[in-house]
């Protein structure tokens, strides 16, 4: 039984582990400390072996909790009920929980409040666009969470993050903002721009 609670708690610390990365910008951005948000960057490159743990560490601990005790002939008294933490049902929210901790990336869009504004442009000629190249983007979490940042500002027409990419297109209208603004918004979110064209 000792080794079936190690088996789920390893579980889900790697699947915490493996997410890591993109849930800290959705916790920057709720806790108001956003430069934080970069700090776990360094894990996504090890991703897929987290993913590819905890999925083998609970089909082991499933494993174990489904295969047929050895019946033991004795005059002994039964077993009693297994503690809750010890049940399938218990093993079962754990494998919930870290199958929705391991997607996060995938929604993480969600936790962020829209903030695209409507632009009414009055001069084409004061719209400009620049692409900014950012370092330190993992998921679409990092992207949500730069974009989020970016259209806090005031003349912001598009702003379109591509973690992939590794940049941020931004148009923008210069009369009411500039690059240098943007950069900070951009670098106030923990990633660092490397270049701007």
């Amino acid at each position: 039984m000792k080794s079936e609670n190690k088996l789920i708690g390893a579980g889900l610390l790697t699947a915490i582990t493996a997410s890591l990365c993109c849930i800290t910008p959705v916790l920057a951005l709720v806790a108001g400390t956003s430069g934080i948000a970069s700090t776990f960057s360094w894990i996504e490159p090890f991703r897929p072996y987290l993913i590819g743990l905890t999925i083998l560490v609970l089909c082991f601990a499933w494993y174990l909790k489904l295969k047929p005790q050895k019946e033991i002939d004795c005059e002994c008294e039964m077993e009693e009920k297994p503690k809750f933490i010890q049940s399938k049902k218990f093993l079962g929210m754990i494998t919930v929980f870290a199958f929705v901790m391991l997607a996060f990336p995938y929604y993480s869009r969600i936790f962020y409040a829209n903030t695209e504004k409507q632009i009414i442009v009055v001069n084409k000629s004061d719209i400009k666009t620049t692409e900014f190249k950012i370092s330190g983007m993992t998921c679409t979490g990092c992207e949500e969470h730069v974009n989020h940042e970016v259209n806090k500002l005031d003349g912001i027409v598009t702003s379109k993050v591509s973690y992939e990419k590794g940049n941020a297109i931004i148009e923008f209208d210069k009369t009411k903002t500039n690059e240098t603004e943007i950069e900070k918004a951009i670098s106030s979110t923990g990633y660092k721009v490397t270049d701007k064209k």
